[in-house]
């Protein structure tokens, strides 16, 4: 089932026709060859207040993008991971300043890399532990190998670090992971990585539960997200899109086709920094769940201070205090982050409209999600173009959203 209109948005104080300037941007991307398609939702006081999609989910089969389009979220997996994370912490498993090597031994005296070349890194003993906080912060000293930027990068894409591989285990990749050098010590930096993959092993070694059991059970079903999965049941197909990327000629060619996909069996490796796939009403279930404070529909799934704590920054200051991000889901200046998500500190600094204390974050093909607790605001954005960098729309949905807001 797709995102449904249920309210006049007068009724929760937004603009009718300021919001309906969110549709013809959508048609001009469309029109302009820059996505093949795309739905926005918002849900204003529970209410949802707009809903629509245009272009193609499938160019080359003409298929319509649809509200109930199921599209690849990526690293919009990591805000469900993180729950599970605190579901735990809740239960008195852990707290986050343990070390994690007390649940992976194998991240028992980490080194971190300090120069060298790539026939010899030299490396100095890590300073301290990497612990919980660390993980879901990345800030643990960790880094994804695909951004080819540094010598620990490449040690990543030489050991074969990606948990969206389609061979091996959950604990096999993330023994690798723990084998590689940091690519700083562990808290002094923030570093988009690897990091929630590794707590989806944490999640089933605490638990005593495979990663992706333990998500669906605990996560997924008690907030009735019916279309979210690590793979495409079969009934699901018909609606899966096709993944796009800019060619050389800023032309849209496929990336990933709707049909022959990875995402139609199970995978080896439950990734829960980036594997799950979803719609845009299953997403709005779980803003809707943030947003009440870890309850939704007479289910809870976090006490509200968990949900109070994930949502405050956990960094010294913004992501550009804490050295100089290679790549986020967002920008540095202005934010921070919290436990599994980005925290609005300064809309001005961050040079975009927005609210302190809103929450947000995206993925790899250019969906996102953000939540505003102070004005009981959510808006979620699914298509798929790879990378989320290619265009500035995350940005621009942004301003069309919030100059609707006249209460």
């Amino acid at each position: 089932m797709g995102v449904t209109l249920n309210a006049d948005p007068r009724e929760v104080g937004l603009c009718p026709q300021r919001l309906a300037r969110i549709e013809p941007w959508m048609d001009r991307l469309v029109a302009d060859g820059r996505l093949a398609g795309l739905s926005v939702s918002v849900q204003r006081r529970g209410k949802t207040v707009f809903a629509r999609a245009c272009g193609q989910a499938d160019m080359a089969r003409g298929t319509p993008f649809t509200l109930d389009t199921v599209t690849r979220i990526y690293s919009m997996t990591k805000p469900l991971t993180s729950v599970a994370v605190m579901q735990l912490y809740e239960q008195g498993l852990f707290q986050l300043d343990d070390p994690v090597s007390r649940f992976l031994p194998e991240f028992a005296e980490m080194r971190v890399a300090v120069g060298g070349n790539r026939a010899k890194i030299e490396t100095e003993p890590a300073r301290r532990p990497i612990t919980i906080r660390d993980l879901l912060t990345h800030t643990a000293g960790l880094t994804y190998g695909f951004m080819d930027a540094t010598l620990v990068d490449a040690v990543y894409r030489e050991k074969g670090i990606d948990f969206l591989a389609r061979e091996g285990t959950l604990a096999e990749m993330t023994a690798r992971t723990a084998s590689a050098p940091l690519l700083a010590q562990p808290g002094e930096a923030w570093n988009y990585s690897v990091a929630t993959d590794v707590l989806g092993y944490f999640v089933e070694v605490v638990s005593g539960r495979p990663f992706a059991d333990y998500l669906r059970d605990e996560v997924i079903a008690p907030l009735g997200m019916v279309d979210t999965d690590f793979h495409l049941r079969p009934d699901l197909m018909d609606r899966f899109c096709a993944c796009y990327v800019f060619d050389r000629e800023r032309k849209l060619r496929p990336f990933d086709d709707s049909v022959e996909t990875a995402y139609a069996r199970p995978p080896a490796i439950p990734s829960g920094g980036g594997g799950l796939v979803s719609t845009a009403a299953d997403y709005h279930r779980f803003c809707r769940m943030i947003l009440n404070g870890g309850e939704l529909d007479g289910r809870r799934l976090l006490g509200r201070k968990t949900v109070a704590l994930m949502a405050s920054n956990h960094l010294d200051g913004d992501l550009a205090a804490m050295g100089t991000p290679r790549f986020a889901e967002t920008t540095y200046t202005g934010i921070g982050f919290g436990l599994g998500f980005s925290v609005m500190l300064d809309p001005a600094k961050a040079q975009i409209v927005g609210t302190p204390g809103e929450i947000a974050w995206g993925g790899m093909a250019s969906t996102a999600f953000w939540i505003d607790p102070a004005e009981d605001l959510a808006v979620v954005l699914m298509t798929q173009l790879v990378p989320s960098s290619a265009l500035p729309i995350r940005k621009e949905l942004r301003v069309l959203t919030y100059a609707a807001l006249v209460d």
